[in-house]
């Protein structure tokens, strides 16, 4: 298989050295995806885009999404008195290409709100930074870390699109009734490909025939903010709904990012664009295996254990957690919508239909036309969610409705 040698040896040693040689899923996704030198998103392994990419997202299609994006943080401004200054920190910012669309935007169609803004990225990979800022050296861009923002310290907006997908997950199965972690540790060679281990199932999966074969075992879970975690989102396993053998994923990291970010935020709101659904959809009995994916060269697979360091690994975004998470840390839900609703309030109906009365070549038209549509695809990223959590605004201000979220009568 395709995995990066050095990487798989480093996850192997750290096995190696922990208790009971074995690591929680979420710290062997940690390591595929950020290891500092080896992981998926900290080396050139990272491609996104539509030639020789593992995935695209929106700003790959069209400069629309970022547009029309744009005229909801425009009202966000107005609606909380047009400040001096009006952060927007995008987290996550891929290649740079949705901070060009929003920033240009602006700079051409409204200047005064241009003036009024800092545009701050947040991004953990070395790679996507340096490409961000090529890419934007000519734009009034920072770069910082999350926790490098002092507290209280944002009046504007948090966004992201597509990063709360990538946080490391654990994961869990139900073994008679049972809530029971999922563990990652090594079989030794591939020559002991299929032996029991001393603990739980296990599914075997091989990394690279000159590695050791790393393998799932079952366990007590980590931490006791796995159960926690159902009862913040009102999900009962012991209902007698769920199947012995049930797995799904947890992500307690992004309740620790909404909580870092909820934190920072002294006014204004947080906006999160993601595949996912409410934790009933997420943890219906009938999707028992899960959301975990991977990407690798367009094509999309559920083995986490191959091209390791090469590959993107994401789960589904259990949106009810961070609504509830949020409300803990002081946010307050202002709504929730799938994409192509949010975007078709923002203007993209009028973009479509006026495609035709623009003077292009007609493939040129045709390629438009059809990459706003895959906007809409209520299949497909039209399909995403959009939630949107504020702080600290006025009565005035909350009883003004965000124009992504105005559904026409």
């Amino acid at each position: 298989m395709n995995s990066n040698p050095l990487l798989c040896t480093a996850i192997a040693n750290h096995i190696t050295t922990s208790p009971q040689q074995r690591i929680s899923f979420a710290q062997f996704m940690e390591m595929a995806l950020y290891h500092p030198e080896h992981g998926y998103y900290s080396s050139d392994a990272v491609k996104i885009g539509f030639q020789g990419g593992d995935f695209f997202t929106s700003p790959n299609l069209t400069s629309d999404f970022g547009e029309l994006l744009a005229e909801q943080f425009l009202q966000m401004w107005e609606i909380l008195g047009r400040p001096v200054t009006f952060s927007l920190v995008e987290m996550g910012a891929g290649q740079g290409l949705l901070a060009l669309h929003i920033l240009k935007y602006y700079q051409l169609h409204y200047p005064d709100f241009f003036a009024a803004l800092e545009y701050v990225i947040i991004e953990k990979s070395p790679t996507l930074r340096q490409e961000q800022q090529q890419r934007l050296q000519d734009l009034p861009v920072r770069w910082c870390n999350l926790e490098d923002i002092p507290s209280n310290a944002i009046a504007g907006c948090f966004f992201s699109n597509e990063l709360v997908d990538a946080f490391p997950v654990h994961q869990f199965t139900l073994e008679t009734g049972e809530l029971q972690e999922i563990y990652v540790t090594t079989q030794g060679d591939e020559g002991d490909e299929g032996d029991e281990g001393d603990e739980g199932d296990e599914e075997v999966f091989s990394s690279t025939g000159r590695l050791p074969t790393f393998v799932e075992v079952t366990g007590k879970p980590s931490t006791p903010q796995l159960a926690e975690y159902f009862d913040l989102v009102g999900i009962d396993l012991a209902s007698g709904a769920y199947p012995d053998g049930y797995r799904s994923e947890i992500n307690l990291a992004a309740l620790d990012w909404l909580s870092i970010v909820a934190d920072r935020l002294q006014r204004g709101y947080v906006l999160t664009i993601d595949y996912g659904y409410p934790a009933t959809r997420y943890y219906n009995p009938r999707r028992s295996q899960g959301t975990l994916q991977c990407y690798y060269q367009h094509r999309f697979h559920d083995n986490p254990y191959i091209n390791i360091g090469r590959q993107d690994i994401t789960a589904h975004v259990d949106f009810t957690a961070l609504e509830c998470w949020g409300d803990r840390c002081g946010l307050e839900n202002v709504g929730f919508i799938q994409q192509g609703l949010f975007l078709m309030a923002l203007g993209l109906g009028e973009r479509i239909s006026g495609i035709s009365y623009q003077k292009q070549p007609l493939s040129q038209l045709l390629q438009r036309r059809d990459a706003l549509h895959q906007l809409l695809d209520p299949t497909g990223l039209g399909g995403f969610g959009v939630l949107i959590q504020s702080k600290n605004l006025e009565k005035t201000e909350i009883s003004q409705p965000l124009k992504g979220l105005t559904l026409p009568e």
